[in-house]
Formats: structure tokens, sequence, C-alpha cells
């Protein structure tokens, strides 16, 4: 596991890096990931418009920052994701909000498909569900922890879309994007602390 994680985090990049491969992919038409379609490309440019609001808009609670501020070691936050997911597009703006809160935290980001073998251990469900978030000792490369692919409350609004309607269509997903509009990141950021303080306790 040790290698699987050292070869993923050479292949990783900074949330800035991260922002400006997936800009510069949607300029020639693409998106990141192993596959490309008009869809993907579509959802990536409506991502990319996502995190810029969001990048202005979300603020890290004073609670929350306090509890990062006082963390005990260093980490390493890596995670998991593709431009032309959705939930990646909400929930990378407040981890890199939180990790900047923090001098403790190195934030880096690695493409899904680029590194399955770190996937295929974090499956939810048996799926490549993403963005997911595996917390490191810095040091040891320990995993710590992990928390995703969803917030409890999103991920409870899709299972209910879905035992109601029997799919998760287009109107689940704006349903969900209407759920992290209104949370503001608030879900996000608490349930990650909490993580930390269950392993740390």
């Amino acid at each position: 596991m040790i290698n699987t994680i050292q070869q993923t985090l050479q292949n990783s990049f900074s949330y800035i890096e991260y922002r400006n491969l997936a800009t510069d992919l949607i300029a020639q038409g693409k998106s990141t990931g192993h596959e490309q379609s008009e869809d993907l490309l579509h959802y990536s440019e409506l991502n990319e418009a996502r995190m810029n609001r969001l990048e202005k808009t979300i603020t890290i609670a004073d609670e929350v920052k306090t509890k990062l501020e006082n963390l005990d070691k260093n980490y390493i936050w890596l995670v998991l994701a593709e431009s032309w997911c959705g939930d990646a597009a909400q929930i990378l703006p407040v981890i890199y909000k939180m990790s900047e809160a923090s001098e403790k935290i190195t934030l880096k980001i690695a493409l899904r498909d680029d590194n399955d073998t770190l996937m295929q251990e974090f499956l939810t469900n048996g799926g490549r569900a993403i963005p997911k978030l595996i917390v490191l000792d810095a040091t040891t490369l320990e995993i710590i922890v992990d928390w995703g692919p969803r917030p409890h409350g999103a991920k409870q609004l899709i299972l209910d879309y879905k035992a109601t309607y029997g799919i998760v269509d287009e109107n689940a997903k704006i349903a969900l994007q209407k759920w992290y509009l209104l949370d503001k990141g608030r879900e996000i950021q608490n349930e990650i602390i909490a993580l930390f303080e269950s392993v740390l306790a």
C-alpha cells in the first residue's frame, strides 16, 4: 500500500495545478479522465464555474478553523477526483479552504483514472465513487482516515430519490446541487473534523 500511495503522490497535483489542468483541458475541448465525451466536457465546464464561485463564497467555521490550527502533526490530504465530477466540484473548494487554514496540512489531488490501483482500495459499494479524501501521516504515509464521496445529507438525498424513482436522473443531480448550495460546505467541514477527532481521541 505504501508503494501505491507513493506512486499516487508522485502523480498528484496541488489544488492550483489541478484547477489549471482542468481549465487547460476545457480549452482543448476535453475533461480529465480516460473517457471523453460531450457530456463529460459539459460537466467539466459547469464545474469550472461552480468552483470559481465556491472559492469566493465558502468560509470555514471558526470552530473548525481552530481545530485545524491545533492539529498535533503534519498530514497529507490526498483526494482522488476528476474534473467532470459534480460532487468533486462542490467538495474540493471546501477541502482546499480547510487545508489552507492549517500549516500542518498539505493538500494533493490525484486523478482517479490515472491512479486506479489506489482507487480500488477505496471503493464505495463496489464503485469508484469520487471524490475520496485519504488522510495520511505526512511522515510515515500511514492512512489515518478516509472520507467521501459525499456528506451524509447529500448521500441520503440520492438514496431517497433512487428509492422513489428507481434511477438517478438529471432532476436528481439538480436537487443534489441545490442541497450543496444551501449547505454551504458546513456538513463537509463537520464530518471531516468529526472523523479526525474520532481517530485522534
